[in-house]
């Protein structure tokens, strides 16, 4: 991995911003203001002049137009190479949604029941055990004991994340968990992951709690076993070349590499420093090809990622293309998971199959409507649909971590103050 020391202020100050494919008078014909579309301009000059990020593509679409599509910045700071709205991110759990579309794709062909156990299709799953945190005067050594799951983890769990799988995030289980990822070999496919995963202890009984983590890996996984492909083949077939995604990979093609973007991660006072050069050498680019992750491993563009939740706000439909039923798009996008805390959101959020959703909106704290549903990725990108408004907004650039920003935020609040009608 390549890093960089923080850039100096003087540095900073050359990072001049580039918006681009500035859009007119459809502005106002899809009810946005231009004048108060400019703020969102404003606001994202204003992170990449201080140094916050390096460059940034933002996206804007009502009722199926493209109404703001512009970049800011540098895709490669140290190379001065231009942000610009072609260039490619790691999109991380932005693929999420996709491999949930991929699952329900076969749920339409009746190959499986939401309700039914995953260990159906995946027989490691078949036997599992909850660790139990160890309490003063059992006598087990250790963090935890465990006892035998009461309940069988179904693909509804693995879908809304409510499974129990083991994460890095909470849990007694995170060191084991941490073992997992740390022995997987160069050449170990997701299906030798998921055989691992299955050995290790669940956090709590399935479906009793919300709690993210590698459960859409499984569903990947699953796609694999029921549709006899590997992952990258079942989307690339059923999904991305259908709809005309031709940009979104799980490992980017040589060709390609130059519009890939650098990863930068922020440095003691918050500036960026670069953690990954957009080279041969990035993981998403370099050989082997075999470990194909529906929980976080395609990289996309904005103007791809737009065309697939375009399609999922038509009720499964795109230029002809059908991917899903509007049926199932409305099953995808409803609350599954009550009043579980999805602490990851926070007030205001449930969760669907592979989406979060708005469940009411004044605690939410955002001016997206309720119904609206979306996700975000690790190295700062986000989406949302909102159904209520007609409206998809993306956001992309590419820092890890991210949460002493508010770009995300900040984003779809400046979206929302630009619609007037």
């Amino acid at each position: 991995m390549h890093r960089t020391h923080a850039l100096p202020l003087a540095a900073l100050l050359i990072l001049t911003v580039v918006p681009t494919e500035r859009v007119g008078a459809q502005n106002q014909t899809e009810g946005f203001s231009d004048d108060r579309l400019a703020r969102v301009d404003e606001a994202m000059e204003r992170y990449v002049n201080d140094g916050e990020v390096p460059g940034i593509v933002g996206l804007i679409a009502r009722r199926g137009k493209i109404v703001y599509h512009k970049s800011f910045g540098y895709r490669d700071v140290e190379a001065k190479a231009h942000m610009s709205n072609d260039v490619i991110f790691r999109i991380a759990s932005m693929t999420k949604p996709i491999a949930s579309v991929a699952a329900m794709m076969l749920w339409e062909e009746g190959r499986f029941q939401l309700r039914d156990p995953v260990s159906k299709f995946l027989p490691e799953f078949a036997d599992m055990k909850v660790a139990v945190p160890v309490r003063p005067g059992d006598s087990a050594r250790g963090a935890y004991r465990t006892v035998e799951a009461s309940r069988q983890i179904t693909v509804q769990h693995l879908l809304t994340h409510t499974a129990g799988l083991p994460n890095p995030y909470r849990g007694v289980t995170r060191e084991l968990y941490g073992e997992v990822r740390a022995n997987r070999k160069p050449d170990g496919t997701v299906g030798d992951y998921v055989t691992a995963l299955a050995g290790l202890p669940l956090n709590f009984e399935p479906g009793s709690h919300w709690e993210y983590g590698p459960a859409t890996d499984v569903i990947g996984r699953l796609v694999e076993v029921l549709s006899g492909k590997t992952l990258d083949v079942y989307l690339k077939e059923r999904i991305l070349k259908p709809l005309g995604m031709h940009d979104t990979h799980f490992y980017l093609p040589a060709s390609k590499v130059p519009r890939l973007a650098a990863l930068y991660e922020p440095d003691a006072e918050g500036k960026i420093r670069l953690q990954e050069k957009p080279d041969s050498n990035s993981r998403w680019v370099k050989e082997p090809h075999v470990y194909f992750s529906a929980g976080g491993g395609l990289v996309s563009t904005t103007t791809d990622y737009f065309r697939f939740h375009q399609m999922m706000l038509n009720g499964g439909v795109l230029d002809g293309v059908r991917i899903l039923g509007p049926r199932t798009v409305r099953l995808m996008t409803a609350n599954h998971t009550g009043d579980k805390p999805v602490w990851l959101r926070g007030p205001g959020f449930g969760f669907g199959l592979g989406y979060s959703v708005t469940v009411d909106q004044g605690p939410s704290g955002m001016p997206s409507g309720e119904g609206t549903y979306g996700w975000g990725g690790a190295y700062c990108t986000v989406f949302w649909v909102d159904p209520q408004d007609q409206l998809v907004g993306i956001l992309m650039t590419q820092v890890r971590p991210y949460t002493h920003l508010n770009i995300r935020q900040d984003f779809q609040t400046l979206a929302y103050q630009a619609l007037l009608e």
